[in-house]
């Protein structure tokens, strides 16, 4: 299998990116604290044996350095633009997972032209699509509530300022509280075919998943109306970290979304 690695210069950054295998490009934007071993270590063998996978690391994760600047999904989504743009990458499907699920629906909404498919895993539009007490639990959160973990551990194995960690804590805490979120008018906007993805006893709210698979168009009667462009997939047994290592369910779902040809239904 091909592997390729290095730092594009996108918007101030250094971003880091790694390319595995070849054939139709898929790009996969890891969760908050996480970076691509973390977020896709048991995934991404599976999907770069039939795919060109571009996984990245986002501003002030994994192997990417921190810059002067605030972290928003806006200009996380921008960034990615930008490397894909500088890869030459003309359109790519793309999987997000939990923070990168928000990115890949932002990317889709401000740059659709790069965007063919995306599987979002672990994504609430709404600040009443999580758990309740979630989002209160992540305002009390501490450099030192991470520290063993194999989120702080990664980053001490690959940031270029390891100690720059409560700076990253601090800036994602600061962009949760303040993330607007998407409306369902927005939600619906988008046109590209999505895989809505959650784990049962994820942070996502079962409810809320469905109500986004029906603003992207499913929740139809398939049998009369066809079998819509989107879908809905909840793994059982799994919770928000562990979303992402079921590999054994997660892979084919995804690789069948996406080799599914689009059907023009509405």
């Amino acid at each position: 299998m091909t592997t390729t690695h290095g730092y594009a210069p996108v918007n101030g950054l250094e971003m880091y990116y790694e390319v595995h295998g070849t054939g139709a490009p898929l790009v996969l934007i890891h969760g908050s604290f996480s970076g691509i071993g973390t977020s896709f270590g048991r995934l991404l063998p599976h999907l770069a044996k039939n795919r060109q996978v571009i996984a990245v690391e986002l501003q002030g994760h994994g192997r990417t350095a921190d810059i002067d600047r605030p972290l928003t999904i806006p200009h996380l989504a921008d960034d990615v633009a930008a490397l894909l743009r500088h890869l030459d990458v003309g359109q790519a499907d793309v999987l997000g997972y939990s923070l990168g699920a928000g990115i890949t629906l932002e990317l889709a909404r401000r740059h659709p032209e790069l965007t063919r498919k995306l599987v979002l895993v672990s994504l609430a539009h709404a600040e009443s699509g999580f758990n309740p007490g979630l989002l209160e639990g992540m305002s009390a959160l501490e450099p030192a509530h991470l520290e063993g973990s194999p989120f702080h551990q990664e980053y001490l194995d690959t940031a270029p300022n390891p100690q720059d960690f409560p700076t990253l804590v601090a800036k994602v805490k600061r962009m949760t509280e303040e993330n607007p979120y998407w409306s369902a008018e927005a939600v619906r906007s988008v046109q590209t075919p999505v895989l809505t993805v959650i784990g049962d006893s994820d942070i996502v709210r079962p409810e809320h998943a469905a109500e986004m698979f029906r603003l992207f168009g499913g929740g139809v009667a398939g049998d009369v109306a066809g079998l819509p462009n989107s879908r809905l997939a909840v793994l059982p047994g799994t919770t928000h970290v562990t979303v992402v290592h079921r590999a054994d369910l997660l892979a084919p779902m995804v690789e069948e979304f996406l080799d599914a040809p689009v059907t023009q239904n509405d």
